[in-house]
């Protein structure tokens, strides 16, 4: 039923707004259009361009898709992405999502995905958030889906880990909220 990913990488794109007057790449697999000449994917690739913000996420979503409400997976991979916009937690069908090679370098911005009921993979290597000690563990205890983080499957040893984290660095926070 649904197609091959409406490919709009590599085209230097630098607003969403944009992207609509690209013309998606050619693949192996077909294209397929609906009667609207929109296309019958649930996968979109906007990755290696120069995107710095998501909030026109919605109009490519909704310009090139078919059933826009229906995108399962997104690729926004080595762009110039700095912030987890809040356009991207209205994606309720998203089961695969692509940050890695941005500048995010907020740690806790993750946590705005948890929203997504569906999200089972997310890749985030190559970002500022990377460095932090604690990252693997906030991105699995915020995300408590995911199957895979970075391309490499999410243990249920890291699990245990990142519950006990999560616990451990609650209490922390309460006690200094208690002694202020």
């Amino acid at each position: 039923m649904y197609g091959a990913p409406v490919d709009l990488s590599f085209k230097y794109i630098s607003s969403l707004a944009d992207a609509c007057s690209e013309e998606p790449s050619s693949s192996l697999r077909p294209l397929r259009k609906n009667s609207e000449m929109k296309y019958r994917s649930r996968s979109l690739r906007l990755s290696n361009n120069n995107i710095t913000d998501l909030h026109d996420l919605q109009k490519p979503v909704s310009h090139f898709l078919a059933e826009p409400s229906q995108l399962a997976w997104l690729d926004l991979s080595f762009n110039k992405i700095s912030h987890i916009h809040q356009a991207l937690c209205e994606l309720h069908e998203l089961r695969v999502l692509y940050l890695h090679g941005n500048s995010i370098f907020i740690l806790s911005e993750v946590d705005r995905l948890g929203v997504l009921p569906h999200l089972h993979t997310i890749t985030l290597h190559g970002n500022v958030i990377e460095t932090n000690k604690a990252y693997r563990n906030r991105v699995i205890s915020v995300l408590p889906r995911l199957k895979t983080m970075d391309f490499s499957a999410v243990t249920r040893q890291e699990r245990v880990m990142a519950k006990i984290w999560h616990q451990g660095n609650k209490r922390s926070r309460n006690s200094k909220q208690t002694l202020q």
